[in-house]
């Protein structure tokens, strides 16, 4: 049985510093796909998602909201 966590949402600030490795990422507010970062170098941002191959990213600017996990 798959495992779900809620997850609040907060509106991304593209300030490189501000996404790290494990961050949740989304176009839409709990909007699918939903993107965790994977890794961070030189200005390049890896992605993936449940269903396709991990990529690159330059920019987040198609990127609006970031994922925080809220606290049980």
């Amino acid at each position: 049985m798959a495992r779900f966590r809620v997850v609040d949402w907060v509106l991304l600030d593209r300030a490189a510093a501000s996404v790290k490795v494990g961050d949740l990422l989304s176009v839409d507010a709990g909007g699918m796909p939903i993107y965790q970062v994977t890794a961070v170098s030189d200005g390049l941002f890896f992605l993936r998602d449940e269903r396709h191959p991990p990529m690159q990213v330059r920019s987040l600017e198609r990127f609006r909201w970031r994922g925080v996990a809220a606290l049980a």
